[in-house]
């Protein structure tokens, strides 16, 4: 059975179970059906390999000492970086409650053991293609693409609490990339993520959700009380990893000279971050996720119009 094209990498699956047998039997017949397999024996070695590692999916025992499957399960979910890694519950339980709470927790699907050899391959290949088609990730920053950034919000609007929708995006990057080639216009992108998914994780809880559109484009579901730390924090956080990724020259003088299509040299100040926020709160409920995105949008713009790094947000209520 053939699992990926010859000239792409074998899916790393990590399985995290405290019974050497089981785990040494889950892990054989999967690098017999051409899967990567590394072994955690319990939640915390499991963190620490699902950040070193990012392997394409978990299975993962429920019950296991200190963090058992389904603490671990809602702290990767936690994790911008891991949000959106296929996870697989194994369970020598096979009652609906049980099911109910994995799912709780975020869970893609579920083996009872005892279970066989075609079943847990079977799950693992429709689980990494469903991940795959719904959960695309982007693929220089490893954060949630488009459809995982619609469900987020389409859910935050049906859950009717009080929620943010922060648009990110650098300005100036197009002279990153006329000045120095899409390489390094790849540097800033990917420092720009490492700031957001720091602030994200030191906003605390509840969890904040961060995506990746395409291009510069970042968008953060959070908390209302979590936007002005958390954008603020990425702000000043990015600022300084950015001054570090230009030429000391330029980085000294404050700008960079891009040539135009007739040869005239222009300056462009240093990168800087807009940021538009739209707040659904009871003064202002937003039925349609794309309205939501649509003011957010909207704000990204107003704070582009104002100088250095600026964050708008949207304070309009409800016209009825």
């Amino acid at each position: 059975m053939s699992v990926e094209p010859a000239d792409a990498r074998p899916d790393l699956i990590l399985v995290v179970d405290d019974d050497d047998d089981i785990a040494r039997f889950v892990e054989f017949n999967l690098r017999l059906h051409g899967f990567e397999v590394i072994r955690a024996r319990d939640g915390l070695e499991a963190l620490a390999m699902v950040e070193r590692h990012r392997p394409d999916l978990a299975v993962v025992d429920l019950m296991m000492p200190q963090i058992d499957g389904l603490e671990l399960t809602r702290r990767l979910r936690a994790n911008p970086l891991s949000a959106a890694l296929a996870i697989i519950m194994l369970t020598a339980k096979g009652l609906t409650v049980d099911k109910v709470v994995g799912l709780t927790a975020g869970a893609d699907d579920y083996l009872v053991k005892p279970f066989d050899t075609s079943e847990l391959v079977a799950r693992v290949v429709s689980t990494l293609r469903r991940n795959r088609e719904y959960r695309e990730l982007s693929p220089l920053t490893g954060l949630p693409g488009n459809t995982r950034i619609q469900r987020e919000i389409t859910d935050r609007v049906r859950g009717g609490f009080d929620y943010a929708v922060c648009y990110i995006d650098i300005d100036r990057f197009k002279s990153v990339n006329d000045c120095y080639g899409f390489g390094r216009g790849d540097e800033f992108i990917s420092a720009l993520a490492r700031s957001l998914h720091r602030a994200v994780l030191g906003a605390g809880l509840p969890p904040a959700f961060l995506g990746h559109v395409g291009g510069d484009d970042f968008v953060i579901v959070c908390a209302p009380d979590q936007v002005r730390p958390l954008t603020e924090r990425a702000v000043v956080d990015f600022e300084s990893a950015a001054d570090e990724l230009y030429d000391p020259r330029d980085a000294k003088r404050g700008f960079v000279e891009v040539k135009d299509r007739r040869g005239n040299v222009h300056k462009a100040h240093l990168v800087t971050l807009s940021v538009g926020v739209a707040l659904s709160t009871p003064t202002r409920r937003f039925t349609d996720p794309r309205e939501i995105i649509a003011v957010a949008n909207e704000m990204k713009s107003v704070a582009k119009s104002q100088p250095g790094s600026f964050i708008a947000a949207d304070r309009r209520l409800n016209s009825h």
